[in-house]
């Protein structure tokens, strides 16, 4: 029998406010354990939380770039079960009236994942586990977070990665956290179920909670899919379960049988009053948004003729491409910023968080200058490489590194001259050039890049050596 997969991915994502959802704790990473934390935030009786208007704000500017309904009468509500990272035994989450919902996630291919809901909610303490104890950081309990529940559209591991890569893009763009999972700052919990290959019916599913990794993700849910197959193709059942995926192993196994959304209890939240969110301010938030990375992809390839593969690269990291937009914006061309922005500067910056944070030390100004030199015919490309290696090793500007000779250029004479030497010094391939060979020619291409350290415009030197030789 063949069978097929089906993926709900639920996604937590950390909100970057300064402060936590219902107190005024730092919600800054790190830390000594329990310092950024308060009687609020720990739940200590009597006290009361207060709504983050932040925290609002941020909600709807993920749900209006992932395409969302926004509900303008909301509310909180609480959620009841008992563990140690909760220390008032109930987490303050959104229930029947999420803030977001019924919006959509697209994909390369143009499938859209359709998105159920976004709702607020407080995450929980830290649980640490070390030599034979457990003790409990409350440090990150009060932080802000969405809850990003997508339908179960996804049908194969790598579909799952990438409407996560995605979703983490787009959060980043719309500057409503970091996403930077290494931290906690997105975590994913994972339905998986497989029927029948045809059927529509749903069957019995498992969670994966708190994968923070999209390339376990993905791991895990290979496993787990060829897993359940396995256990249909014999003829047993699965078991609704929440499981943890072991990263050594490769393997899933059960953690506690899993919760339904009776299981906890939910009422609303007597403390926090009803929300109301005005029209207005929806659409206020709207216009503040920022082009969405989709939609920035398909205009660098198709208004500014960028190829895709450099256009991803560019458009993956949002201060990339903020600093390739500016550059532009200043006289440079497209094709070759995103040349230099791939080929050079990509190869100065060791991983992928500094791509994400891209501090080096050429201002878009001085990058969109040396570009235009370049574009101009004043340097070549080698010199303009040249220079923007010692300019990201040491910053400054374009001219301490270029001189004033160098920019007006070799002249013609001086060109013709070289160009001559070249010829006489490669009789072999003067021989083979005129027997047909064209490549023989790049010999004396070497030889002039040489003569010159690479500062000859090799254009010009190819019509000399050319006119030369007939």
């Amino acid at each position: 029998m063949k069978y097929e997969l089906v993926v709900g991915l639920e996604t937590h994502v950390e909100l970057a406010t300064k402060t936590k959802i219902f107190c005024g704790c730092t919600t800054a990473f790190g830390g000594a354990p329990n310092t950024h934390c308060c009687p609020i935030c720990t739940g200590q009786p009597g006290t009361l939380p207060v709504l983050n208007k932040r925290v609002i704000e941020y909600g709807i500017r993920a749900g209006l770039a992932t395409h969302c309904s926004i509900n303008t009468v909301t509310h909180l509500d609480r959620k009841n079960y008992c563990y140690p990272d909760l220390p008032k035994a109930y987490q303050i989450s959104q229930f029947d009236k999420p803030l977001c919902y019924n919006g959509y996630v697209e994909l390369e291919s143009g499938k859209r994942i359709r998105i159920k809901r976004i709702h607020v909610e407080e995450d929980a303490g830290k649980l640490v586990h070390e030599r034979g104890y457990t003790f409990v950081d409350y440090n990150r309990g009060g932080v802000p977070l969405i809850e990003i529940v997508a339908e179960p559209d996804v049908s194969s591991p790598e579909e799952a990665r990438e409407y996560v890569e995605r979703l983490q893009q787009i959060m980043r763009y719309v500057g409503v956290s970091d996403c930077r999972m290494q931290e906690g700052s997105m975590r994913c919990d994972i339905n998986i179920s497989v029927r029948e290959a045809g059927t529509t019916a749903f069957t019995t599913r498992t969670e994966i909670k708190n994968m923070n990794s999209v390339n376990f993700m993905e791991k895990a849910i290979a496993y787990e899919f060829e897993r359940q197959k396995e256990v249909y193709s014999s003829g047993g059942k699965i078991e609704q379960a929440t499981l943890r995926y072991d990263e050594h192993t490769g393997e899933t196994y059960p953690m506690r049988t899993k919760e339904d959304a009776q299981d906890y209890r939910y009422f609303p939240e007597p403390d926090i009053l009803t929300v109301n969110i005005p029209e207005s301010y929806i659409e206020s938030v709207k216009a503040s948004l920022p082009e969405l990375p989709l939609e920035k992809l398909r205009r660098y390839t198709a208004e500014l003729g960028i190829p895709e593969a450099n256009a991803r690269l560019i458009v993956k990291y949002k201060a990339v491409a903020d600093y390739f937009e500016k550059a532009v914006s200043l006289g440079a061309s497209a094709r070759r910023a995103a040349n230099m922005i791939v080929g050079n500067i990509y190869a100065s910056i060791a991983t992928e968080d500094e791509k994400e944070k891209f501090q080096i030390a050429v201002s878009a100004e001085e990058f969109a200058k040396l570009i235009r030199l370049t574009d101009e015919g004043k340097i070549n490309t080698t010199m303009a490489q040249i220079t923007l290696g010692k300019l990201l090793e040491n910053g400054g500007a374009v001219e301490d590194y270029i001189s004033m000779e160098e920019l007006a250029g070799m002249g013609e004479d001086d060109l013709r001259r070289i160009c001559e030497e070249a010829i006489a010094a490669s009789p072999k391939a003067v021989t083979d050039f005129k027997a047909g060979k064209e490549k023989a020619i790049s010999a004396m291409f070497g030889y002039v890049k040489r003569a010159t350290q690479g500062k000859a415009d090799i254009r010009k030197a190819e019509a000399i050596i050319r006119s030369l030789l007939q």
